[in-house]
């Protein structure tokens, strides 16, 4: 019995020693899954960068609607190249259309009205004009005559007619006249035509409802967003239904405003937009064109050199790569910008964020 004890123990005591060497081994480390952002250049400035589409000025362009209203379609996908006034996006324009449509209405009614204005004199209006001036003539003759009727039997006998009578054939006569005095300048009016306060007036009119109509047929076209130069569909942040003003979009993750759609240049060439520390502004090289520089892609072990294309020269807070209501410091920045060409063996995107040194 006291041996098998002692085998036991002699056992788990080599069991014990076994374990404490294996477990005292040390493990060689993994290897770093990519090299960490090194200075390429004996005393470069660091910055840190975000990749854009290549562009001649400015950055990458955002696409705001000047109207409000639902996304009725959505034309382009992303990564499609469009040319300059190419539709991407169309916004219900059913009220805004119909409003066209009767503002136009309008116009070619006034248009109408001038057209029979400048038409005058009528012909038919013309001719009943010239037809009472007859019956306005004969009218006087008919009573003329009786009247000169009277007035001989008054002269042969004056007890034959009565002074009434003659009287009354003397006012008529009167009245004939002035009817024909009428008649005539009724005919002078209907022939001179339309006056032409009236024609200006309409003219005026006529002028201000095309302007409306003109006006409103322009704001039917804010209804369709079209590409305002040629590039890459970068981003679609709407889909059918959403509703979309003149601040954009709203993004529930972000909870905030974003553009409609986001357009690049072609993805040959990208930009990389550095941010300079003001503090290190001085140590810039100068000239400027003469600036070396190299990013690192994170996540890689990529370093690709950068070319150099301008500056901006606006020293402004640092709020592209933060954002400005969280800041605590004024961190205030040069924009830097270099141009990369795209590897063709990496995958390397607008809106990536970089580590860039220049060299002194």
């Amino acid at each position: 019995m006291r041996k098998i004890l002692f085998a036991l123990s002699f056992i788990g005591l080599l069991a014990g020693c076994i374990g404490a060497y294996l477990f005292g081994i040390t493990q060689p480390p993994l290897p770093p899954a990519f090299a960490p952002p090194t200075n390429p250049f004996p005393s470069g400035i660091y910055a840190e960068g975000i990749v854009e589409s290549d562009q001649p000025s400015g950055e990458n362009i955002n696409v705001y609607p000047e109207v409000a209203g639902t996304v009725k379609q959505i034309l382009v996908t992303e990564g499609q190249e469009v040319r300059k006034g190419q539709p991407l996006l169309l916004i219900d324009e059913s009220i805004q259309r119909a409003t066209v449509e009767q503002q136009h209405s309008s116009w070619q009614a006034a248009l109408t009205v001038l057209d029979e204005l400048r038409a005058q004199p009528r012909k038919e209006n013309l001719d009943v004009a010239i037809a009472q001036v007859e019956a306005a003539k004969a009218s006087l003759k008919t009573t003329q005559d009786e009247l000169i009727k009277q007035e001989t039997a008054y002269d042969l006998n004056p007890k034959s007619i009565s002074k009434d009578a003659l009287d009354s054939a003397a006012n008529a006569a009167a009245v004939a006249k002035a009817n024909l005095e009428v008649a005539q300048r009724n005919y002078d009016l209907t022939k001179a035509g339309a006056w032409i306060y009236d024609i200006t007036n309409q003219e005026k009119q006529a002028a201000a409802l095309e302007k409306a109509y003109l006006s409103s047929s322009a704001l039917l076209a804010k209804y369709t967003l079209v590409a305002p130069r040629d590039g890459i569909v970068m981003a679609v942040n709407v889909s059918v239904g959403s509703f979309v003003s003149n601040q954009g979009a709203y993004d529930q993750y972000t909870q905030g405003a974003t553009p409609v759609l986001a357009l690049g240049s072609a993805p040959a060439w990208l930009q990389v937009r550095c941010y300079v520390d003001e503090i290190l502004v001085p140590r810039l090289p100068s000239p400027l064109k003469k600036m070396k520089a190299q990013m690192s892609v994170r996540g890689s072990n990529a370093k690709l050199s950068l070319e150099y294309v301008r500056v901006q020269p606006l020293v402004s807070p640092k709020i592209e790569l933060a954002d400005q209501k969280e800041e605590r410091v004024d961190v205030r920045v040069l924009p830097v910008i270099f141009k990369v060409k795209k590897p063709a063996d990496m995958n390397l995107y607008p809106g990536e964020l970089v580590d860039v040194y220049i060299g002194q």
